[in-house]
């Protein structure tokens, strides 16, 4: 017995030395030498014009779903009469604020009217600078000759949040007070939110046409879980105590969700409407790829014609609305707790001087429903055209005189990680590159994680689009890699720094209140339209999540442990990388997590720009009736990409933390 424990006693302390990462070399490197002997073999290239049978397929299912759309009685009594009903509401939006309607040339509420209910609404669940910053911002669309563009997208989103929240806050309450619900509605939140926008324009596309309705069912699909996830929480956080109280004094369940449940997370599920308001806009400017009227459309047609200057007009649009309606709804969040604050006197005057502010917001109303003058925002949108010469003489200038810069860096990056990494998993066989991410995913996150990887790489090599989906996974990895270097370096600062998170936090909330094409119009006029540029917007758009995520992380390492560090003499380098980067693992693994979802999305979009692959599948797919089954292959691909790469990560991120 103990000749057996002392020869199993070096063999256990090998395979205690065999680390994870110590696997992963192990895994690159095997690939790297069976790619030099298997190089350009089984590679399922397909060219950008030719199909598939399961495109020729798809594209046959359109064409009969488009011959039987009025004819089947699944489309004439369900998804025709979805579409129908969310059409109505949408026409009645945007007959109210942004199209003619009822043989009148203008809508039935003006500019002026719109600005006075915007700004009171503002004042009423906000405050009085929340009332002036909306104001100056609706005003603003008007300098820029974008006023109707404005209110499409603005009517859109109104339309599409009601039905959200119609939708999504019962549910919320549901699953918040059944546990057996919360589990099952969970994993459908976490799938439908791991998609990247692009995907759920397609299949909708294929039972509800293009179109203000299809946009708006799409966006509401997108924009629901948050209401959903966020109203689920915020019952579950009210402290059982207080539950326990109403119901020892003999109230029935509705009468504790009424006067406890609900009120007492009032403020939260605000703020899931803050959520579920920006998501909505987010999704909103994308549709304009299925036909949806407004800002996204101006955006998507001035980037496919180079136009920056028309583009960061319209952009700059998007923005300016996106924290409008970000700042509203954050102020009405805080809205108790300020009135709380403010004193009786300042609370005795409220009441008297909303019901003035309503008698002045219903003037203007009036006055923009009947007269020529307060319904047509007056000027000729000259502040647009000199934002629109500007951004385009600024353009000319960067490449007249940073070029040199710009594309030393392009060239760095794509030549030095792209390129290489590209061809590694383009020219490998498809069988090698599946292997390997499977091992990956074995030795990352487990069986689960293995076993889904496995299922995703079949499924992928069964669309047809395997080359894309690997230019795309390239992309998606350089720029999750760099995401992750500019994530640890400024994470690292604000958790060791409460000045520094002070001053920079809110910069990245502002950063993440920006929809998606936002992201393309400035680093289109640095870099031209090429892989690059999504790259870089890519980082950009994904950055912000993973610098938080990785600061409270090292801001959650216990205090007594830096100190301990500390007065052992370690440096500041040492109590980074061997007390607070380690100990903050789960973190770094999270963020992982979250910055690849969000550079998965924006890089597909930046199929627009040049980045080719999956997202210029999509893109082909809604404008060329014979590329539309490729298209849809494509959405599915990078469905398959996002849950592989989530279920990964997400599984790592738990063993780290055990």
């Amino acid at each position: 017995m103990a000749v057996a424990a002392d020869a199993a006693g070096p063999a256990a302390r090998v395979r205690t030395r065999i680390t994870r990462p110590m696997a992963v070399a192990a895994i690159v490197a095997v690939w790297l030498l069976l790619f030099a002997a298997l190089r350009g073999r089984q590679t399922l290239t397909l060219a950008a014009a030719d199909l598939t049978s399961l495109h020729h397929w798809l594209n046959d299912v359109d064409d009969s779903i488009g011959a039987h759309r009025n004819s089947n009685p699944l489309f004439l009594y369900f998804f025709n009469e979805i579409r129908l009903v969310i059409d109505h509401l949408v026409t009645f939006v945007q007959g109210l604020i942004s199209q003619p309607t009822g043989g009148r040339p203008v809508p039935q509420i003006g500019w002026l009217g719109v600005v006075g209910l915007t700004g009171y609404a503002a004042w009423a669940l906000g405050n009085g600078r929340v009332a002036l910053l909306a104001v100056a911002g609706f005003t603003f669309f008007g300098l820029q000759g974008l006023w109707q563009e404005s209110m499409d997208t603005l009517a859109l989103t109104l339309s599409a949040v009601l039905v959200a929240l119609l939708i999504g806050i019962p549910i919320g309450v549901w699953a918040g007070l059944s546990d057996r619900v919360g589990g099952i509605v969970t994993p459908f939140l976490d799938f439908m939110q791991t998609l990247p926008t692009f995907v759920y324009l397609a299949p909708l596309t294929l039972f509800f046409l293009i179109g203000g309705a299809s946009a708006t069912i799409t966006t509401v699909i997108y924009a629901a879980p948050p209401a959903i996830r966020i109203t689920a929480h915020a019952l579950r956080s009210v402290p059982r105590v207080s539950v326990e109280a109403a119901e020892s004094m003999g109230a029935t369940r509705t009468q504790q969700l009424l006067k406890v449940l609900l009120p007492m997370s009032k403020r939260t599920v605000v703020m899931g409407v803050n959520q579920t308001i920006m998501a909505a806009l987010a999704m909103v400017t994308i549709a304009a790829l299925i036909d949806a009227p407004g800002l996204g459309k101006t955006v998507v047609q001035a980037l496919q014609s180079l136009d920056v200057g028309t583009a960061f007009n319209a952009g700059l649009a998007i923005v300016v609305m996106a924290i409008v309606l970000d700042r509203v709804t954050t102020a009405a969040a805080a809205r108790a707790e300020t009135a709380r604050g403010a004193g009786p006197r300042p609370r005795a005057w409220r009441r008297p001087l909303l019901a003035a502010g309503a008698v002045a917001a219903a003037v203007l109303v009036y006055l923009s429903h009947t007269y020529v003058w307060a319904a047509e925002f007056p000027g000729d949108g000259a502040t647009g055209h000199h934002i629109a010469s500007a951004a385009d003489t600024v353009t000319a200038w960067l490449q007249d005189h940073l070029s040199g810069l710009t594309n030393t860096v392009r060239d760095v990056v794509t030549d030095g990680l792209l390129n290489p990494f590209q061809t590694l998993l383009t020219d490998s066989p498809w069988w090698l590159v599946g292997t390997v991410l499977v091992a990956l995913g074995a030795v990352l996150g487990g069986l689960r994680a293995a076993v889904t990887a496995a299922v995703c790489v079949g499924l992928l090599v069964g669309t047809g689009v395997w080359s894309d989906a690997m230019t795309t996974l390239a992309s998606t990895a350089v720029a999750t890699a760099l995401v992750m270097l500019i994530g640890v370096a400024v994470g690292v600062w604000m958790g060791r720094s409460a000045l520094v998170d002070r001053l920079v936090r809110p910069t990245l909330d502002a950063a993440q209140v920006m929809p998606p094409f936002v992201y393309l119009v400035p680093f289109l006029a640095l870099f031209g339209a090429t892989r690059f540029t999504a790259i870089v917007a890519a980082v950009v758009y994904a950055a912000p999540v993973a610098v938080k995520i990785i600061a409270d992380g090292v801001r959650q390492v216990p205090e007594s442990t830096v100190e301990a560090a500390t007065s052992a003499g370690s440096s500041t380098w040492q109590i980074i990388t061997k007390v607070q980067l380690p100990m903050a693992r789960g973190a770094l693994t999270l963020a992982t997590n979250q910055g690849l979802i969000y550079v998965l999305s924006m890089v597909v979009v930046g199929g627009l720009v040049g980045a080719g692959a999956l997202g210029y599948d999509v893109v082909a797919g809604f404008s060329q009736g014979e590329l539309y089954g490729k298209g849809l292959a494509a959405g599915l691909a990078i469905v398959l990409l996002g849950v592989m790469f989530d279920r990964i990560t997400q599984a790592a991120a738990r063993r780290t933390r055990a």
